[in-house]
């Protein structure tokens, strides 16, 4: 198999030529800044642009809201204050519980409401910015909790989880894609893997207040959790005023000024900060120029034609694979352990254990990416979870204690997996394929596609697992075993290797349908005027570009 050196496309080369008429000065200067972003370590990276990490991080806790309160409303199901307020009288096992259907229809109000708010978010970012976004929906979020605070019944509470859901569905697309175009190419995977954490650091928060809420006696045992989330919107309102706008954002919609005013920012002062700054600045622009011969309308019809589709799939098929994966059954360790003969608050400490694996093995990830490629982790990670996967099915044709104890472990063993592998290293993959034009639009179409696929799994998977529907209990591994198998065979031929490519050569390698397996070997010149392709054996070293 060859190995091509790709240059822009006529057509890209043309639109950019036309749009700029210093364009000789202007690619000069781009390439002066790809140039000097390609050789930074990571500690240097750090140094320079410590302020863009930290407003990364920031926006990014916007997550923790959701990760919080997606756990939080299932954690109820079990709890004795929630069953006394909400639930109906169960003549087999003498107390309340919560019926199925209203299981399924609270936890998917809130991924109804996140659908409409990845719809939402894809216009207001690419109309007014990243930052006024943030801060309507900090509002937004802020009066919503009203409703589930005070909700006198079950239909009203699924109201307010569908409300408080569609700021859930902005932050979801705006923290990666804020992440990602406020740092170099060296950081991006950290911030972006980052956001992934947040989400896990909600799930891990929410454990340990159901925990402590445990003896509240009263409403306050479940109303308390809801109250929390106050704690959120007002400080990361405050914090998002003074946070710099993402200049990419701020060039695509031809505030020039708004965009070397973000850099000026977001980059530590020095003396070549200025000139540091403009060459940025001209990276930027060229990029943004490139991509309109593409995606000059910047709809969602976009995302669906020519070279976008391509990066449209890609997005809505990783996004889907976190769950089909075999994560759809993580979250069922704590009921086969306590089938196995655990108390409930031993399965609460264990939920809590659990739920630190996000934490731990975003961690772990961050030491991987500089030595092994996004798409490598992913699917190493799908593959060792296709294995425990068949393994705990196997075990549900045993009815013993141990097997469930053992199915318990296995569960636990595959969360810290998918926390170290396809939970983190999805967040750079669907940050860094789509195009910058349809960045927010791409992101949404696949999260949307990521929520109604969790929509799915609400339906069905309690159901495989409940004794009283469809009993299959640890067999239920068998179906997402095949699932994780189909779709770590796609990742094989349609997963392309993003690792140290700047958003520009990510462009090109894709407007010259390069295939995925040849992504990683394929040297892109994205300043170049004229396509040429550069025959190299597999075997020779091609320089990475970061």
């Amino acid at each position: 198999m060859a190995t091509e050196k790709v240059a822009p496309t006529k057509r890209e080369l043309e639109a950019f030529e036309l749009g700029n008429p210093d364009v000789v000065e202007l690619i000069h200067q781009a390439e002066q800044s790809d140039a000097a972003d390609r050789q930074l370590t990571i500690r240097q990276a750090l140094k320079k642009y410590k302020k863009a990490v930290f407003w990364a991080m920031f926006l990014s806790t916007s997550l923790i809201m959701e990760g919080y309160d997606l756990v939080i409303i299932t954690s109820f199901y079990g709890q004795t204050q929630f069953k006394k307020r909400f639930g109906v009288w169960d003549p087999v096992s003498q107390s309340n519980l919560i019926p199925a259907s209203w299981q399924s229809g609270l936890s998917n109000s809130a991924l109804v409401g996140q659908l409409a708010g990845l719809i939402v978010n894809s216009y207001t970012q690419d109309r007014f910015g990243c930052r006024p976004t943030m801060m309507f929906f900090m509002v937004w979020m802020l009066i919503m909790i009203f409703i589930p605070v005070f909700a006198p019944s079950l239909s009203v509470l699924a109201f307010g989880e569908a409300m408080c859901g569609v700021s859930w569905g902005v932050f979801q697309t705006l923290s990666t894609s804020y992440a990602s175009e406020v740092v170099p190419t060296v950081l991006r995977p950290y911030v972006t893997a980052y956001v992934c954490m947040c989400w896990g650091a909600g799930i891990l928060l929410s454990s340990g207040v159901v925990r402590a809420v445990a003896s509240i006696e009263g409403d306050l045992g479940w109303r308390l959790p809801f109250v929390l989330q106050w704690i959120w919107p007002i400080p990361l309102f405050i914090g998002t005023y003074f946070a710099p706008e993402s200049p990419w954002n701020a060039v695509r919609r031809n505030k020039l000024d708004l965009a070397r005013k973000s850099l000026m920012s977001l980059q530590q002062d020095g003396p070549d900060k200025e000139r540091t700054v403009d060459v940025t600045l001209a990276y930027i622009r060229h990029t943004t120029e490139l991509e309109k011969g593409e995606t000059s309308n910047a709809s969602f019809l976009e995302c669906f034609k020519g070279t976008n589709l391509r990066r449209t799939e890609i997005n809505c098929v990783v996004w889907a694979a976190q769950i089909l994966c075999g994560n759809a059954i993580l979250g069922y360790a704590v009921t086969f352990l306590e089938a196995a003969g655990f108390t409930e608050l031993q399965a609460f400490d264990v939920n809590i254990s659990l739920s630190a694996c996000y934490i731990i093995g975003g961690i772990i990830c961050w030491f991987l990416f500089p030595h092994v490629g996004r798409a490598t982790i992913y699917m190493t990670g799908m593959a060792f979870m296709f294995v425990c996967l068949i393994v705990i099915g196997g075990l549900g044709f045993a009815h013993d204690n141990s097997a469930k104890l053992a199915v318990g472990i296995l569960l636990v063993i595959s969360t810290l997996a998918n926390m170290i592998t396809v939970g983190p290293a999805c967040y750079p993959i669907v940050a860094e394929t789509p195009s910058g034009r349809l960045r927010y639009k791409t992101i949404s179409i696949g999260r949307f596609v990521y929520n109604l696929t969790g929509i799915v799994h609400n339906t069905i998977t309690p159901r495989m697992i409940s004794s009283t529907a469809w009993n299959w209990g640890a067999k239920a591994g068998l179906f997402y075993a095949g699932t994780n198998l189909l779709c770590n065979i796609w990742c094989w031929y349609r997963l392309p290797e993003t690792k140290d490519r700047t958003f520009g050569e990510i462009d090109v390698l894709f407007d010259n349908h390069i295939s995925a397996r040849m992504f990683k070997h394929t040297k892109a010149e994205q300043f170049a005027h004229q396509q040429n392709y550069e025959r190299k054996e597999p075997s020779e070293h091609v320089e990475s570009v970061a």
